[in-house]
């Protein structure tokens, strides 16, 4: 149950503009999240790491999200 003071708070939160809304947003969030595991944060860091190096390399090719948005929109319309 929500209480008279986390209502306020909510109520004048809402009243904010848009990039401070989503910054308190991101600021609440952050602060429900659980400690990283290291191990985990190093495999993505290391998995990051290896596909900068393919990018650079030229060994894979960069999509534009346009074109991935309109592949998979056309993938969904197909009549099966």
């Amino acid at each position: 149950m929500i209480t008279a003071v986390a209502d306020e708070i909510l109520g004048n939160a809402l009243r904010q503009p848009e990039t401070d809304r989503a910054r308190i947003a991101e600021a609440l969030i952050a602060s429900l999240d659980i400690p990283a595991d290291r191990e985990v944060e190093r495999a993505w860091q290391c998995e990051i790491d290896k596909r900068l190096r393919e990018i650079d390399t030229g060994i894979v090719k960069c999509v534009p999200w346009e074109a991935v948005r309109d592949q998979l929109y056309r993938n969904a319309h197909v009549q099966r």
